[in-house]
């Protein structure tokens, strides 16, 4: 394979430059990457990691700091997988590849009685897979695609389904305290990446596993969103807005705020 010659449009110039942009403030807010950081992007073959590595690589070339990017790849051992299209990618682009085997599939199957959504084993098998190799291949952060609405998505999941005001963090230390975890796209809108993975023509490979499954709450949540964003455009962005301006006494947390000391003032 070899790399897709794009001509872009004045149109698609300026989507990427936007996204560019996001993304450098996003990085730059979060002090996601500093100085010889060694970034290890983990490549699922959707439209938003393929996405995460064209922007790091873009914004390589001009960061007033040198790091080093590296592309990975947690083969689930789904069957139908087409093993070869992201070696072969970044062999294309010149991007170090680096495959990870680990049947989690079977695992997922076995486990995960049917019907029942698989998202949550296959996420935490799949993430402990990746931070192993990270750790032991001396990668300083791993970046993840997500995005602006898969952290606003979490943010309705956990508190629909957990009882819990709790979102995505852009920066993130893992629960082992051996891995730092970015995720370079948190203000980058989920359509912009759309129209950026279709300008580009990423070779985008679907996830049949749990990403197809209709049951999916991540999906509910998505669509509600989706409504949401019609009936009233920016909403979206809005709940974003309102996950960077929290005022912890105006919730009811007394473990963030000290409400127990509050008396009125000396008349």
């Amino acid at each position: 394979m070899t790399a897709p010659q794009i001509v872009q449009s004045s149109t698609s110039k300026r989507l990427a430059a936007h996204l560019r942009g996001l993304t450098g403030k996003a990085i730059e807010d979060f002090r996601m990457i500093e100085a010889g950081d060694r970034v290890m992007v983990c490549l699922s073959g959707g439209k938003d990691s393929y996405t995460l590595l064209d922007l790091l690589l873009s914004l390589q070339r001009s960061a007033p700091v040198e790091f080093e990017v590296a592309a990975a790849n947690l083969d689930q051992k789904q069957p139908g997988f087409p093993a070869h299209v992201l070696p072969e990618y970044c062999r294309a682009l010149g991007v170090p590849f680096h495959q990870i085997e680990q049947d989690t599939y079977s695992v997922v199957k076995r486990v995960i009685p049917e019907g029942r959504t698989m998202c949550g084993l296959c996420s935490r098998l799949r993430r402990g897979a990746l931070y192993r190799f990270a750790e032991e291949h001396g990668f300083t952060k791993i970046a993840l695609g997500h995005h602006r609405d898969d952290i606003v998505e979490t943010l309705f999941l956990n508190l629909f389904h957990g009882g819990r005001l709790k979102a995505m963090a852009p920066k993130l230390v893992s629960e082992d305290g051996r891995n730092v975890v970015i995720r370079p796209l948190a203000y980058v809108p989920e359509r912009e990446i759309e129209r950026y993975a279709r300008a580009r023509a990423f070779p985008v490979i679907p996830c049949k596993l749990c990403g197809s499954q209709d049951n999916n709450q991540r999906l509910a949540v998505k669509r509600m969103l989706a409504g949401w964003e019609r009936e009233q455009p920016g909403r979206v962005a809005s709940i974003f807005t309102a996950l960077t301006q929290v005022e912890p006494a105006h919730l009811a947390d007394p473990s963030l705020f000290d409400f127990a000391s509050i008396t009125r003032a000396p008349q």
